[in-house]
Order: C-alpha cells, then sequence, then structure tokens
C-alpha cells in the first residue's frame, strides 16, 4: 500500500489523457455556447473547477489557466460529464462490468445553465445527490489537508506490536497516528518498568505502546474491518502506512465508481459489496435486511455486475466446473468422494443434494452469462471472520435460507418453496414472480451511515481507477477476468 502512488494523490500536474477516459473525447462543438460566456458565468465556471477535489477529482484535468471561447465550452462540458456520468468509463477498464451507468449528454444542459446565469448550481445537481458522496467528498479535502500539513513517514517493519508492550518504533507510531488524525495531541508514552532492586537496567528501556494509542489503532481496525485487537502488524501496519495521502486517493475512486451508478437505481434490490463483503437488501427504497456474504479469492474475482435473482433452487447439485474439478476434486480418494457425496455424469463431477453439498440447502439463480449467482454454504463460520474473500467468485450469503423464505414470502411463493424443500426431489426450481436485480459493486470506501469504511483492495482494482483520474502514474488498462473464469463456483 506504500509506494510512489501516495506522493502522487496530491499531484497538481494532470497525468497524460487516458485511453479510459470519457471526458477525454469532449469537444466543443457548439458556437452558440462559445460565444455565451461573460463574467458572471465564466466566474462560477473556474471556481466551480477549482472545487473539483470535493468531488475527489483534480482540477487541472479540466483547465489549465487562461481558456477562453471554445476552449472554455471543452473545459465545462468535460467537467460536466465527468460528475454527471463518471471521468472514465467502466467498460474500457474492466472486460466484465454489466452495472448500467450513466450517459447524459450535458451540451444541452450547459446551455440553459448559460442563459440562466447558474453553471455552478446547475454542475451541484450532477453528481449523486446522497450522503454517501457528500461524507465522501468532505472526507476527501479532509485527508487532503492532511496529508498536506505533514509529511507522512511510514511505521517500519517490525515484530507485531502488542498492547502493553515496549518497542522502539512507538514514537512513529504516534506519529503516523497523528498524521491520519487519530491522535490530535502527541502522546507521552510511558518508559518501561524499571527492574526491581537496585541494579540499573543493561540498556535504556523502550517507550509502551499503550492508552490512547491503542484505542486509535483499534478504531483505525475497525474502519478498515479488521479483528480490533489493537495488534500493530500485517495488515494492520499496512493501513497505518497507507497516510492521508493514500486514503484521499481511495476516496477519490470510490467516487468515482459512485458517479458511475445510476441516479435512479432499482427501489428493490439487492446491492453486495463485494470489497467489504456483504450485501444489503432494499425493498421499495428502504434497506430491510443486511448481512454478511462470501466473496471470490484475489486471484477468482467476483465481477461486477447486474443481473436479476429470477428463482430459487431448492437442494441444489452442484455440477462442478471442470477446472475446479480438475485441481481440487480429481485429486481426492474415492472415499472422501463418496463421504462427499459425489458422482461423476458426462465426464463431469457432481455433487448430490444435502447438509454437505457445497451449495448448501437454497441457491438464488442469477441471469447472467458469467455463471455468478448467489448460494447457501455448510461452511457457515466463514461469516463470522474479517476476512471474507474465501469463494471461488460466486457469493456465500449468511443464514441463506432465512433470506430465501423473505424472498419468497414477499414475492408470494411461500408455499412453494416449502413444498419443494420438504420434497423428496433434489434441485426444485420455483420461479419469482418478480425478478429482483442484484448489484455486484465493489467499493473498498464506503459510508455506513455514521462513518466512512475503508476495506483493502483485495481484487487490486482501485489502481487502474486512480491512473484514470491521474491520481497514479501510468495509464490505465482494461482488466480481463482470469484465465480461469470458466471455473467459477462457490
Amino acid at each position: 500500500m506504500i509506494g510512489a502512488a501516495l506522493s502522487l494523490a496530491l499531484c497538481s500536474t494532470a497525468l497524460g489523457s487516458c485511453s479510459g477516459n470519457r471526458s477525454d473525447q469532449v469537444t466543443s462543438e457548439a458556437p452558440d455556447i462559445d460565444s455565451a460566456w461573460e463574467g458572471k458565468t465564466e466566474k462560477q465556471l473556474r471556481e466551480a473547477i477549482e472545487g473539483a477535489p470535493s468531488n475527489g477529482l483534480k482540477a487541472d484535468l479540466f483547465l489549465k489557466g487562461g481558456e477562453k471561447g471554445g476552449a472554455l465550452t471543452v473545459a465545462a462540458l468535460k467537467y460536466a460529464s465527468a460528475l454527471a456520468n463518471g471521468y472514465a468509463d467502466p467498460k474500457k477498464l474492466h472486460e466484465v462490468y454489466t452495472i448500467p451507468h450513466q450517459k447524459v449528454d450535458v451540451r444541452a444542459g450547459l446551455k440553459q445553465a448559460i442563459d440562466k446565469g447558474d453553471v455552478k448550481g446547475w454542475l451541484d445537481t450532477l453528481v449523486p445527490q446522497t450522503d454517501e458522496y457528500r461524507a465522501l467528498g468532505q472526507a476527501h479535502l479532509h485527508y487532503l489537508k492532511l496529508a498536506s500539513a505533514t509529511q507522512f513517514q511510514p511505521v517500519p517493519e517490525g515484530e507485531p506490536m502488542k498492547p502493553g508492550s515496549g518497542d522502539a518504533r512507538v514514537g512513529a507510531v504516534a506519529a503516523a497516528l497523528r498524521t491520519a488524525g487519530y491522535l490530535v495531541q502527541p502522546q507521552q508514552s510511558a518508559p518501561a518498568p524499571r527492574a526491581q532492586g537496585n541494579a540499573a537496567p543493561k540498556s535504556a528501556p523502550q517507550p509502551v505502546y499503550s492508552g490512547a494509542m491503542v484505542v486509535a489503532v483499534k478504531r483505525l481496525q475497525g474502519e478498515f474491518g479488521f479483528e480490533q485487537d489493537g495488534i500493530i502488524g500485517g495488515n494492520t501496519l499496512n493501513a497505518l502506512n497507507a497516510g492521508p495521502a493514500f486514503r484521499a486517493r481511495q476516496i477519490a475512486v470510490a467516487m468515482e465508481r459512485l458517479r458511475w451508478l445510476p441516479r435512479n437505481s432499482p427501489e428493490t434490490r439487492i446491492d453486495v459489496n463485494t470489497a467489504a463483503a456483504f450485501l444489503d437488501y432494499y425493498r421499495d427504497g428502504q434497506i430491510v435486511d443486511h448481512r454478511n456474504v462470501v466473496t471470490g479469492e484475489g486471484d477468482k474475482p467476483t465481477p461486477q455486475l447486474q443481473s436479476p435473482i429470477y428463482r430459487l433452487v431448492a437442494k441444489p447439485t452442484w455440477t462442478v466446473p471442470k477446472g475446479i474439478g480438475e485441481k481440487e476434486i480429481a485429486t481426492k480418494g474415492p472415499r472422501w468422494l463418496a463421504e462427499n457425496d459425489f458422482i461423476m455424469k458426462d465426464g463431469l463431477y457432481v455433487q448430490q443434494s444435502g447438509d454437505k453439498n457445497s451449495l448448501g440447502l437454497v441457491k438464488f439463480d442469477m441471469d447472467n452469462d458469467h455463471a455468478i449467482y448467489l448460494h447457501d454454504t455448510p461452511a457457515k463460520a466463514l461469516f463470522g471472520m474479517p476476512e471474507r474473500h474465501r469463494s471461488h467468485g460466486c457469493v456465500r450469503v449468511q443464514n441463506a435460507m432465512q433470506f430465501a423464505m423473505m424472498l419468497a414470502g414477499q414475492e408470494g411463493v411461500t408455499d412453494e418453496f416449502t413444498k419443494a424443500m420438504q420434497g423428496e426431489e433434489q434441485q426444485v426450481f420455483v420461479k419469482l414472480p418478480q425478478p429482483i436485480p442484484v448489484r455486484l459493486l465493489y467499493h473498498t470506501v464506503f459510508w455506513d451511515g455514521s462513518k466512512l469504511q475503508f476495506r483493502q483492495d483485495v481484487y487490486g482494482w482501485d489502481e487502474n481507477i486512480a491512473r484514470a483520474l491521474g491520481l497514479a502514474p501510468g495509464k490505465p488498462e482494461k482488466i480481463d477476468q482470469p484465465e480461469s473464469s470458466d471455473d467459477i463456483g462457490p
């Protein structure tokens, strides 16, 4: 998480234009607009673009200074498009991205805004009008300010630092916590207790990691979804060493992802945050359910897509994809295969219905071309773990039977589903009268209703968007699904 990209989060010099940026294709073909700029509207535009960091964007992506006429129109259209549609095109950054995204033509709106003399007000209406987007914008400015106020110094690697232990790096930890805004005042560390008796210690005592510093570290761990044990090492040390500039960049990426989403999302839907491994179920615009999920491992990412659940599958069987069968099942002995209810059918392994089935007792069939679905699992303990990227790409749902009964009841198919679960037949399909849209999103920063939450970039997708936004070196590339994508499974 540390590297050259940290220093670029505050860089005011835009990097080269990127093929993934739809805003780079904006040109001025509107002479009626080019000639309409006057002092008031030009000032509003320049002030709005100067405030681009409140939207996680760099002002010099749009204005270099001194633009007039057609060049000013291009800047206005480019900035408006970035706010309304996103600066980059997600389908040029990801091989698989099927979530509907904004395609707003901003030319007519700009002309009307100039005629009304309210360019700034119009630009403000283009961004997502949500508490989450506003919170991210405020946090982006906050971390930019923290990053500019102090030169961040990462904490050196070493043995895990436990509460109450002495460590020469305590001062570095305190400084890092202050720079990131977790400690307001310098922390005075108590010296380690002296040995009993009159003998002087052989070496100077090391400062002790305790008190407010432990509280601050636990707060950091909570915001990153880690176990809040106060131990500094591994992921906690990485998160601490990210620093405020890196966080600002991560927030800017999150805001770009929000701008990609349509402003009128389906009021009844299931949103899965694959980075944070949880789902939210919306019914008529209100969240009615929240639960943990297990999503794809780092090298088996769950793709970003929108696809409806169109049926429930009671007591599913699992036909193992060929690759998974060859790599993971074929190495097992006959006894293991029998104990776990595997048979061979048409050259493929098939796991029969039952408590040991990898899909559990219910599957939520989704209509897509990528073999992605939601399902139950016999591995219940995984839902209680902070890190839940453990699947082959599909999404395991906590208390899936309870969730299935909820959906069945709301969709009026409780009797059919209950009968299917109680019957002798394996793999019974229960169609939903109204398909329920599911969006598989990847948000490494999000608003939980009271504060920002950060998550690790398990799939490594943030960097590519940061490049598209001019916040990391190099040009963005289209991220392909792994070659093993045909082996998606539970």
